[in-house]
């Protein structure tokens, strides 16, 4: 038997959802999808990169922020849950509910063996489209390796 698809929705009814669920879900022109639970190795990758942020930023106009900052980037219809993310200045979010930041200034991803080709393609097409986005960090959870995607003076 065929599954039923999934019923197309609007950003204010994914956004209405999301903020009574129990769980997180991202959203992608109008399809929701759930956020599978991370691997111990994944957690603490996150966890020792926000601490070093953190204390490197302390004095400065930047912000860490974890992976419950929601950000939305309405040229795709994608809100999305980045593992950190950094906004320099003042932040600026969707609404009152302060939940859902529109100006990260870099978004780190740490890419599992489940999440690399999602983080890579899907995510990454849509960070491009942010104006305030000046910085992109990969960090493979399996191996040694980091790639930053860095934005040139010419805003490409």
């Amino acid at each position: 038997m065929a599954s039923q698809p999934e019923p197309f929705l609007t950003p204010e009814e994914y956004l209405a959802l999301e903020r009574r669920a129990a769980t997180k879900s991202e959203y992608y022109g109008g399809e929701i999808v759930a956020m599978a639970g991370a691997s111990w190795d994944h957690n603490l990758i996150p966890g020792d990169a926000y601490r070093e942020i953190a204390t490197r930023l302390r004095r400065s106009a930047c912000q860490p922020v974890t992976n419950d900052m929601r950000v939305w980037i309405p040229s795709h219809s994608v809100y999305t849950y980045p593992d950190i993310v950094i906004v320099c200045g003042e932040p600026q979010f969707q609404d009152a509910a302060v939940d859902t930041l529109l100006n990260p200034t870099l978004i780190i991803e740490v890419l599992s063996p489940s999440t690399a080709a999602h983080d890579q393609g899907q995510k990454f097409a849509p960070y491009r489209s942010l104006p305030s986005l000046h910085e992109y960090l990969l960090i493979t959870q399996n191996e040694p390796r980091l790639a930053l995607y860095r934005r040139d003076p010419d805003g490409c």
